[in-house]
């Protein structure tokens, strides 16, 4: 007898990951900074990048939004964020968004 089994796919980046990568942005989402460093911007790139799959792009969106008030998160900066960085994000930081993507 021959099983077949398909390799389970391995999600890219994980919520933790990200909110660690995240963290030169602390200082921009909180609003103690008018404009996100460059290692912020870079982060929010490759988060924008390894959220390859739809379920990842989801979990990713509702960790943001679990996290953002904990944080400290302003959500007027956390829409920012993206536009600022010159990308365009696929999964949104924005507290308000309906994470059904």
């Amino acid at each position: 007898m021959i099983l077949v089994a398909k390799p389970k796919l391995v999600d890219a980046i994980t919520c933790q990951e990200a909110l660690m990568s995240l963290i030169p942005c602390r200082p921009f989402l909180t609003g103690g900074a008018s404009t996100p460093i460059p290692q912020c911007c870079l982060a929010v790139a490759n988060i924008n990048a390894a959220a390859t799959t739809p379920t990842t792009r989801r979990d990713l969106c509702r960790c943001f939004k679990k996290a953002g008030p904990g944080a400290g998160v302003v959500p007027d900066k956390a829409k920012q964020l993206p536009r600022l960085c010159g990308v365009r994000v696929i999964v949104p930081i924005d507290l308000t968004v309906n994470c059904g993507l």
